[in-house]
């Protein structure tokens, strides 16, 4: 047995199962405003650098721990952090630094994105988790109900909720700009291959690098071999068992605005559309995401809706809305990748990370747009951590915009069908079968406390 393999095993025996099933119950104890906040963040490589090197950008901050399953991801974080404590493994990190950190960061991949939260939660820390908030539509509500009763600071990392840009398209619509809203259109067709794997998976194992502890990386997942360049570090999102393909990556980004503007909650009903070679191969519907899909949301209508209800079309994979519409936007391309709402007085096309634009451009020439101050959304957060704040992608929000895009993984396990959603049951109501898509079960050793 090699030193590595000793030392792992002693972890696993010394906070096994119980720290799986953690049981933590203390509230976060209340911050002065100048008191500094000690952050711990669970995954420093990738997405993981950016957003810990944002969190020490606050001049409130002190990075307490750093943690990766993959030590040789985390060699630059130790380098940059010295003063910070170094785990590989995130359970060990919250039972031993329990009482020295304030919040956590958790930019994992999907399927661990609620144990983690979830866990930190439980402990009273305050959590800022990459999107989509979590894996599965139970977690999210679960997550969400549990950060609201421990009254902590909570952001979902959709950088673009805190952009003048985004902002400015929300104030649009809610000023009235194009009138009651009739339709909406979001999508995003950036190149993508290497995200959209279309199996089968592939047989045999590869040794799995000194550096990276395997078995924690899958985490709640079933257990299978570790390839080369296939899941870890970066092309886990197309699978299902780790990640919920470009929907819950972009989805969350791209639908976020036309959500906050109308202020939109849980969807009535949702139907998918579906790559036919994806949907006729079993093999791959049980394993991948499709290469492309389009989603038909029907939301309740309100006061900035046209009419009782409003529909709501999601799309990937290279499908755009349809051509006709573009009439809508003076016959112009569509962008890669953004969102068109249609109203009754004009509409606004809000490309990805760029200024929402009024059509017809005649009508809306002379049309102030509003104007905004910057907010940082990572540092957004910390105030709020602080108790200057009140974040504005908190899981209030960003839990029931998750519980909205996953839904959609769902509708795409059942294509072709309308399934109606009951969100106060948090059931779908005419298609028994969907519900099993709703929830994982964890691995064994692997439960967490209200999850």
């Amino acid at each position: 047995m090699s030193h590595r393999s000793d030392r792992r095993n002693f972890l696993k025996q010394g906070i096994g199962a119980g720290i799986c099933a953690a049981t933590w119950t203390h509230a976060a104890s209340g911050k002065s405003p100048n008191d500094k906040i000690h952050h711990a963040a669970v995954g420093v490589g990738g997405k993981g650098w950016s957003d810990v090197m944002a969190f020490a950008s606050h001049p409130e901050v002190v990075i307490a721990a750093v943690c990766d399953v993959d030590e040789a991801r985390m060699r630059r974080a130790t380098q940059q952090f010295p003063q910070a404590r170094p785990y590989q493994d995130w359970r060990e990190m919250l039972d031993k630094e329990g009482d020295k950190i304030d919040a956590v960061s958790v930019s994992t991949p999907d399927h661990m994105h609620a144990p983690v939260s979830m866990s930190a939660i439980n402990q009273g820390k305050h959590v800022f988790v990459q999107k989509p908030m979590t894996h599965d539509v139970y977690e999210a509500r679960r997550v969400t109900e549990a950060a609201a009763k421990a009254q902590l600071a909570t952001q979902m990392g959709i950088q673009v909720n805190s952009s003048i840009t985004y902002r400015m398209a929300v104030k649009l619509i809610r000023d009235g700009a194009i009138g009651k809203v009739k339709r909406v259109y979001a999508w995003s067709n950036k190149p993508s291959s290497k995200y959209r794997p279309t199996g089968p998976r592939p047989e045999g194992k590869d040794p799995v690098p000194e550096t990276l502890d395997w078995d924690v990386w899958l985490g709640t997942a079933p257990v299978r071999p570790y390839k080369q360049g296939v899941y870890h570090p970066t092309w886990w999102r197309g699978w299902q068992d780790f990640g919920v393909g470009w929907l819950g990556d972009m989805g969350c980004h791209i639908i976020d605005s036309p959500f906050q503007a109308l202020k939109l909650t849980a969807p009535l009903s949702i139907r998918a559309e579906v790559e036919p070679a994806w949907w006729n191969t079993p093999a791959r519907r049980c394993e991948t995401w499709p290469t492309w899909q389009i989603l038909h949301y029907t939301f309740a209508g309100n006061d900035l809706t046209a009419d009782k209800t409003i529909e709501f079309t999601w799309s990937d994979g290279g499908k755009y809305p349809p051509d006709e519409l573009r009439q809508q936007i003076d016959n112009q391309e569509y962008p890669a990748q953004g969102s068109l709402l249609i109203g009754e007085a004009g509409s606004l096309l809000l490309p990805h990370v760029a200024d929402p634009q009024l059509f017809p451009k005649a009508q809306f020439k002379d049309y102030p747009l509003p104007k905004l101050a910057s907010r940082n959304h990572y540092h957004h957060w910390i105030d709020a951590c602080l108790g200057k704040a009140t974040t504005a992608a908190g899981f209030d929000y960003s839990g029931p915009l998750t519980e909205t895009v996953l839904l959609g993984t769902v509708a795409l396990l059942c294509a072709g069908q309308e399934l109606a959603w009951d969100a106060a049951q948090m059931e779908v109501t005419n298609v028994p079968e969907a519900n099993q898509h709703l929830r994982r079960t964890y691995r064994d050793g692997w439960a967490v406390q209200g999850l």
